[in-house]
């Protein structure tokens, strides 16, 4: 395991997508929690929604909903996770009906997980406009799916995966390459 990014470094990348997020949407920024929600994808894009609102609120006094989001049923290998997927929870204690949602995710790969994510948002109301927000873009894509926010992005070997930590769940930040 190879660390790439350092807690600090962390901290930064997270600044620089709420700083971006800001610049380009700054009025609705402005009316706060009646127009912004940030929804995170389980586990971890849960705890990088948490932060980029903080940041949002300490640095740009802008306040925002947040939420999160379990997307284990809708996604289509759900079939192949076993017969007893883990489902966790979805807890969005605003209406999206309307409002702009940043929607949060730490590593995107496929795209998969932002279909599946897309379709459990939906169910819940229309959003007046859907804005994708990643931490790690790697290679492999299998769906037309971008960030409109975004970290970095990282290139890996065949066979070595991305691994993002967050303190709140694996006790420390960052971000490693996996063989």
């Amino acid at each position: 395991m190879k660390q790439v990014l350092s807690p600090k470094e962390f901290k930064t990348v997270l600044e620089k997508i709420a700083g971006d997020f800001y610049m380009e949407n700054e009025s609705v920024c402005r009316h706060g929690a009646d127009r912004l929600g940030i929804v995170g994808i389980q586990t971890r894009g849960v705890h990088v929604a948490g932060r980029i609102a903080e940041i949002l609120k300490k640095k740009h006094k802008s306040a925002a909903s947040v939420g999160s989001l379990d997307i284990t049923l809708y996604r289509d290998d759900v079939s192949e996770i076993g017969s007893q997927p883990l489902v966790k929870e979805t807890d969005i204690p605003f209406p999206v009906e309307g409002k702009t949602i940043l929607l949060v995710d730490d590593v995107l790969y496929t795209g998969r997980t932002i279909r599946a994510a897309l379709d459990a948002l939906l169910e819940l109301g229309r959003p007046r406009k859907v804005l994708l927000a990643c931490v790690v873009d790697r290679e492999g894509r299998e769906l037309p799916i971008r960030a409109d926010y975004l970290g970095l992005n990282m290139k890996v070997k065949a066979g070595e995966k991305i691994q993002l930590k967050v303190k709140e769940v694996d006790g420390k930040d960052g971000i490693w390459i996996v063989q």
